[in-house]
């Protein structure tokens, strides 16, 4: 006999206490280690295994039981039923009460509102997916029903198709699946939160599920997003498309999509009418956000904002105060509340028991794998049932052949336990052949019911052999599938409820976000190693002299507001944008703000020149060192995303010696090393839309010389400017006289 192992030997303690309420009391020692395997780790399994984590066929364990028992209840197709029986009838599957029966009930219903396609046709207040605080009514007020839908649920259920478990008395059975006929983990949307784990799946448009896994069948290489081309959600609402997150989340399962509310303006009551929102958020979130910038200042075009959702569907009404433009305000309210949000993507699915992340890829090759199974099953099941049918038909094949023998030998057997027997003896056939000829009644026995039932077994024999070879064969099997998609798609298909925004319009979020900036007048000073201040005209009418780095001198300044862009240009042919507002306002007495160390620029970059652009309808003018100008039109810098750096700024054949604003054109002057000058008019450059453009030649130079300087010429010393115009460009120039050069000498007093 086996010794008895006591808390020593399993590496427990036992600790005597003294006495307890008068008793006497033991408490075991045991590992932490010990604890969690033996205690959590079969919870844990069990709620990610058993609970919250949907499968292959889209459902998690709560929703099986339920429709299974609807189904059971013959509510497909039947009268509605009180939704108090099916939560009663339900808890003989699923042991976790009646209201967590009833709230999945309420997530699956019409009423609701939460899927694409609902699975429960409800009558009733079910509540609705986009309120927080609307309550549904109690179970026994409501009625359901299976959705038409759910036939391409239940199709081959009693075919064999999948595995059917005890339930947890082991009185009744239910299938561990069920047998969609389509992708339907793609189209229910699931959310569920399991131990160290969550899933998060949304929901994609049926129609284009279908189309999609058609043609992974056809081709396992297609492009997913030319078919599938984002994803489809119940409350409607805009999606902004963002091909580069899309694909992560086709290819990995993981990412987030962008959604927004849809929204009017009715001009002759002056207010906007929000009529649907994202799937993520409630109509309450968003009023209490609107509540809360309105109570700290932060949005004063709104007079007022209420729910005014009735059957019609949901409607949040805003008032706006006179002369509020509906779409800067919009373009607030989506930078600043639910109005705008993100729905974050987590495919974790279990497959064969173990959780995986997939993308949309992997997720639908499982699905056909595991539908080819079902489909393979079914027809296993068909074609054994006819085998049965066929083998009881060559039975009574060789009866009829002689059926006066048959009934002779029924006639002369005098106890009737020995009729089969006899039967069995007399054709050579098995009981159940006996069995089902000795049934027979004495009305079918005549030549119609021969020559029918003979004719039957050749028509039998042909259809069992296509049945084996639809088994063995998986290309007609994905045949089938294709079929049923394709009816599946015909019947249920519905148009795409959120609408898909390929170009939206981020310049007008920006400029929400730049509308929260102060705005007032400031004096920029840059310096020529590109040392930075920001100083409001109060503060420099106050100051004394700018304080600058030793060696360094006054390069920029100009008059602007505090909301302005800023390009700032460098040696490496690069522009960083940034705005006025990302500075502290400064003082004449400081240094400054390092630009290459506030910009982030490369460790051997250094600052060359910078400009506020405006509403980017100017030029720039670019002179390089080899003589050639380059008229770049401003637009080019001009970008619709948040992007902080541009590569290709300008040309990079030849150095940088000038660069200016070119609002309006006028007379530049053009001066080498030699001390040649050319005076031409900008408009004879013609505005490019390349940023790296080379120019054209302006003036011409022996190999030893380059340009040294240029500027307008209103801002040179020149004092007889003919001398130095250019007919036609490029030319060579002519020497700077001694009155034009702008040079005094020094006198002895």
């Amino acid at each position: 006999m086996a010794k008895k192992k006591t808390p020593q030997d399993s590496g427990q303690k036992k600790v005597n206490n003294p006495n307890v309420m008068g008793l006497r009391a033991q408490v075991l020692e045991q590992p932490i280690t010990e604890t969690l395997e033996l205690n959590y780790m079969p919870y844990a399994m069990s709620v990610i295994v058993s609970r919250a984590i949907p499968e292959i066929d889209g459902f998690k364990p709560s929703h099986r039981k339920l429709l299974y028992t609807m189904y059971q209840m013959h509510l497909l197709g039947g009268s509605r039923t009180k939704s108090a029986n099916v939560v009663g009838a339900t808890m003989k599957l699923n042991p976790h009460g009646d209201a967590a029966i009833y709230d999945t009930m309420v997530r699956l219903s019409r009423g609701y509102g939460a899927l694409l396609h609902p699975l429960v046709d409800s009558k009733g207040n079910f509540g609705k997916v986009y309120s927080r605080d609307m309550a549904w009514a109690a179970s026994r007020y409501t009625e359901v029903r299976l959705d038409p839908i759910c036939a391409e649920l239940f199709r081959d259920i009693d075919q064999d198709a999948v595995d059917f478990v005890p339930n947890y008395d082991g009185k009744l059975t239910e299938p561990t699946l069920l047998p969609t006929t389509f992708p339907n983990v793609l189209v229910c949307a699931n959310q569920g939160i399991a131990v160290g784990m969550a899933s998060n799946l949304c929901g994609f448009n049926l129609g284009e599920v279908c189309d999609a896994a058609i043609a992974r069948m056809r081709d396992p290489d297609v492009d997913l997003m030319t078919i599938l081309k984002a994803p489809d959600f119940s409350t409607g609402g805009q999606l902004l498309y963002d091909g580069a997150a899309l694909a992560e989340i086709y290819r990995t399962g993981r990412g987030s999509v962008k959604l927004r509310c849809k929204w009017r303006y009715i001009k002759e009551e002056n207010l906007i009418e929000v009529y649907e929102i994202p799937y993520s958020t409630t109509s309450e979130a968003i009023l209490d956000k609107v509540a809360e910038l309105i109570k700290a200042g932060k949005i004063k075009e709104i007079a007022d904002m209420r729910d005014e959702t009735d059957l019609s569907g949901l409607k949040l009404t805003i008032d706006l105060k006179r002369g509020t433009d509906p779409d800067k305000l919009m373009a607030k309210l989506f930078q600043m509340t639910p109005m705008q949000d993100s729905f974050p993507c987590n495919f974790n699915i279990l497959i064969a028991g173990m959780p995986r992340v997939m993308g949309v890829g992997e997720i639908l090759d499982e699905w056909i794998a595991w539908r080819m199974d079902c489909v393979r099953r079914r027809t296993w099941f068909i074609c054994k049932k006819k085998e049965e049918r066929l083998h009881l038909l060559k039975g009574l094949k060789r009866i009829l052949l002689d059926i006066d023998k048959a009934i002779r030998i029924i006639r002369e057997t005098e106890i009737e336990s020995e009729v089969i027997p006899n039967l069995m003896i007399g054709f050579g056939i098995d009981q159940i052949q006996a069995e089902y000829v000795a049934e027979i009644k004495l009305l079918n026995i005549n030549k119609e019911y021969i020559l029918n039932r003979v004719s039957e077994v050749d028509s039998l024999s042909d259809e069992i052999e296509d049945l084996k070879d639809i088994i063995n064969s998986p290309k007609r099997i994905q045949k089938l599938m294709k079929e049923e998609l394709e009816a599946v798609k015909k019947k249920y298909d519905q148009p795409r409820r959120t609408e898909i925004i390929y170009e939206y319009q981020q310049a007008e979020m920006e400029k929400a976000a730049v509308d929260e900036v102060p705005d007032y007048p400031v004096n920029v000073f840059i310096s020529k190693e590109g040392y930075f201040k920001k100083i409001t005209p109060q503060s420099l009418r106050m100051s004394g002299e700018q304080k600058y780095k030793e060696g360094d001198a006054p390069f920029l300044r100009w008059e602007g507001s505090n909301r302005d862009e800023l390009l700032v240009f460098t040696d490496k042919q690069q522009c960083y944008k940034t705005r006025l507002s990302d500075f502290d306002d400064s003082k004449a007495s400081v240094l400054g703000d390092y630009l290459p160390t506030k910009l982030g620029m490369d460790a051997d970059e250094k600052f060359l020149w910078a400009c506020c652009p405006g509403d980017y309808s100017a030029h720039l003018l670019f002179f390089f060192a080899n003589g050639k100008a380059a008229r770049v039109e401003l637009s080019a810098y001009q970008t619709q995303t948040k992007r902080k750096r541009l590569t290709g700024a300008f040309s990079d054949k030849s150095p940088l010696v000038c660069a200016l604003l070119l609002g309006e054109d006028c007379e530049m002057a053009v001066c080498s090393t030699e001390g040649r000058c050319v005076v031409f008019h900008t408009a004879c450059l013609t505005p490019k839309t390349t940023r790296n453009t080379q120019g054209v030649n302006v003036i011409t130079m022996k190999p030893r010389y380059q340009v040294e300087w240029a500027k307008p010429l209103g801002e040179t010393a020149i004092v007889s400017p003919a001398r130095y115009r250019a007919r036609s460009l490029p030319i060579a120039g002519a020497l700077l006289k001694d009155e034009d050069r702008g040079e005094t000498q020094l006198s002895i007093m």
